[in-house]
């Protein structure tokens, strides 16, 4: 059974806000605020995200940054419903370009339960506003169409309305990724001592065996323990290096948070089979938001059943 549609365009739009709060859109933008069910006009919107180009990351980017990167603004709205008409489209274009600044960026995602019309397909592939990317995407037929502007194919390339992604670099198994390169290096000097090789200076050849290790260990970690965790309305994901497990949650009946005596923290889920572990603490998700949200999909698919 799936969601009804309803509820799986309310999944969207809190998963575009946990997306956005996650900084998974920062290759849209830096987006600083995001508010819920904004009023623009006579049009609520579910999600509304603004931001700027601005860079938040190393010293040398901001500077950068400061002296190179536009400073007009970012917006960025989710739009859904159970159809999403041409005029609807149009006067949220409208609005937006009377409330925002005349050289903002504006990026649209209409989500709608019916398939995409003929008429709505054509007011995207031909707008002319360059500073307007639109995505219409349909719930029923999982198409999507974009604007044909440089606005469109970013939306198009970055944005998946229908499923989340979540990743964090995990330090301990980074660490332990570095301890591996570092102790076979470290092997390798001493066999060099054994051989007879007394010139060696052992102080800087480790410091130079610790940067290489650093360097090194990130490709063995990505390989090995890197944690990859996502989902969509209907199913998940888990990739652990080359490892991947999934399972549908239509399979799985109750869940709990439980805590590793590493105080690692999982979402456990459990079917008649058994339980399987999410480690959201390894892929940088909130805990209590992690679990409400599993928990209301789990409850949704038992009333569908």
């Amino acid at each position: 059974m799936v969601l009804p549609m309803s509820q799986e365009l309310g999944f969207i739009a809190d998963m575009m806000e946990e997306r956005l709060v996650k900084g998974d859109l920062r290759w849209l933008a830096n987006f600083t605020e995001v508010y819920r069910d904004y009023a623009l006009g006579d049009i609520t919107v579910p999600i509304y995200a603004v931001g700027s180009l601005t860079e938040k990351g190393f010293f040398l980017s901001r500077i950068f940054s400061a002296f190179v990167t536009p400073k007009y603004k970012i917006h960025f709205l989710v739009l859904t419903s159970s159809e999403i008409t041409v005029k609807s489209l149009r006067r949220l274009i409208l609005s937006c370009k009377r409330k925002f600044g005349a050289d903002d960026w504006i990026f649209i995602a209409s989500v709608q339960s019916r398939p995409i019309g003929k008429a709505v397909k054509d007011v995207v592939l031909k707008l002319a506003d360059e500073k307007v990317g639109l995505a219409a995407y349909s719930l029923t037929s999982r198409s999507a169409v974009t604007t044909e502007n440089v606005l469109g194919r970013s939306l198009k390339k970055h944005l998946k309305l229908s499923e989340a992604k979540y990743e964090a670099i995990h330090v301990p198994d980074y660490l332990k990724s570095v301890a591996i390169v570092f102790s076979l290096g470290a092997l390798f000097l001493i066999a060099l001592l054994f051989l007879g090789l007394k010139t060696l200076n052992i102080p800087l050849s480790l410091l130079i065996m610790l940067a290489f290790s650093i360097v090194v260990a990130y490709p063995i970690y990505k390989r090995r323990y890197h944690t990859i965790f996502s989902l969509d309305s209907k199913e998940f994901r888990l990739s652990k290096g080359r490892d991947l497990a999934q399972g549908k949650w239509s399979d799985y009946r109750d869940v709990s948070v439980y805590l590793t005596p590493q105080h690692e923290t999982y979402i456990r889920l459990y079917s008649k089979k058994g339980t399987f572990d999410i480690p959201i603490s390894r892929v940088g998700l909130s805990r209590k938001e992690t679990y409400r949200a599993i928990k209301q999909i789990l409850m949704e698919k038992k009333a569908t059943r």
